[in-house]
């Protein structure tokens, strides 16, 4: 246990319902099996494996599970290739938006790229603005639910392609419009980040924020340039900075000098277990190396990735912390709040965030275990006497 007392040990349903903050999650990776099936069948799109939405769903899951690259990146094909309209982009961010704030988040920057969704004649600005209105649908009908949420988009460039500085253009152009901020993805090898030095060094002069997919599979020199040359806010992954912790037999912990920099600068790490572990980063969830970076007080946040891929939530991921390393609604807090401190909103919005919403969340959850305890013992002594 991480915490003195397991009292606050949470409960499934406290874990749904617990204020969840949620920095790496990818729109194209997230939609609703049933939604795929529809926006295909709308679109005449002719390659879904299965249009049963269970059995699409169980497609997605096993292909991304399959240790085959080809067989992962075909399933975003198939994602990305029904998200080639404008009421198509509206209706998965507004889904996303929904599905994230039914599961208890309350703060999400979900990830695209623009650059992916022109195939049906849409202009860059005009997915851009489908997404965000998406998201806005999302969030107003999420407060009619009963739920609160707040997503912000961050625009992604694909590493491979040419198109960095265009699309960090436009997500500065949109900077207050809804868009958080920048990330490049795609594969690490043979694609490092300086590729994108002049988009980086643009955002830096427009001081608008960006994050870098780095240290998923690449490793340490992955982490070493999107830091140390290119000047990224956040890790995307970064995982694999475990690489320069080295652990004794009789458990004392030794830094490497890249590792205790991003300790030491509390360079937030977008850790995504449940991906990890089918892209092979991580044997099981009790061998991640979130349960020691979290121990040593790196800036630690769970994350989703691609919940359709990966069949998860948020919910689901730390689920299976708990299970794994007996994990506390405290041990939550600290990653929500790490989370919540890391986002690229103003501060004063972080601030209200975490003081008005992230931690009366978790002191509401955790005083219901002082009140079933007081139950408990009153129901005794009434027996008693």
């Amino acid at each position: 246990m991480t915490s003195q007392s397991t009292a606050n040990t949470p409960t499934p349903d406290q874990i749904r319902r617990a204020p969840k903050v949620l920095l790496h999650d990818h729109l194209d990776g997230g939609l609703r099996p049933a939604t795929v099936v529809d926006l295909a069948r709308a679109s005449n799109y002719p390659h879904l494996p299965d249009t049963d939405p269970d059995k699409l769903g169980l497609w997605f899951r096993e292909a991304a599970d399959s240790g085959s690259l080809e067989r992962y990146l075909e399933t975003f094909s198939h994602t990305v290739g029904v998200m080639q309209t404008r009421d198509a982009l509206v209706r998965v961010a507004r889904e996303c938006a929904e599905d994230l704030a039914a599961d208890g988040v309350v703060y999400a920057e979900v990830r695209y790229a623009p650059e992916q969704h022109l195939e049906g004649g849409l202009g860059l600005e005009e997915v851009v603005d489908a997404v965000n209105e998406g998201f806005r649908e999302g969030e107003r009908l999420a407060r009619e639910a009963g739920h609160r949420i707040r997503v912000g988009a961050l625009l992604t460039a694909m590493r491979h392609a040419a198109r960095s500085l265009e699309i960090a253009e436009l997500a500065n152009r949109h900077r207050d419009l809804g868009v958080v901020g920048f990330d490049i993805a795609g594969a690490e090898a043979g694609f490092p980040p300086t590729r994108h030095l002049d988009a980086f060094e643009y955002l830096k002069r427009e001081n608008n924020h960006f994050t870098i997919h780095a240290g998923e599979a690449f490793g340490l020199p992955s982490i070493w340039q999107a830091l140390q040359w290119c000047g990224a806010d956040r890790l995307g992954h970064g995982v694999r900075i475990i690489d320069d912790i080295e652990v004794a037999a009789d458990g004392g912990v030794t830094l490497g000098r890249l590792a205790s920099y991003v300790r030491d600068k509390r360079v937030p790490l977008e850790l995504c277990p449940s991906s990890n572990l089918q892209t092979g980063a991580a044997a099981s969830y009790a061998e991640h190396p979130i349960g020691l970076l979290r121990r040593l007080h790196f800036r630690a946040t769970v994350n989703t990735d691609n919940r359709l891929m990966s069949g998860t939530s948020m919910s689901r991921e730390f689920a299976h912390l708990v299970d794994a390393f007996g994990y506390t609604l405290d041990d939550m807090q600290w990653f929500s709040v790490n989370a919540m401190k890391s986002a690229f909103i103003p501060f004063d919005e972080r601030l209200a965030m975490i003081n008005d919403v992230v931690k009366p969340g978790y002191a509401e959850l955790k005083s219901e275990w002082l009140f079933q305890q007081t139950a408990s013992t009153s129901g005794s002594a009434e027996s008693a006497g």
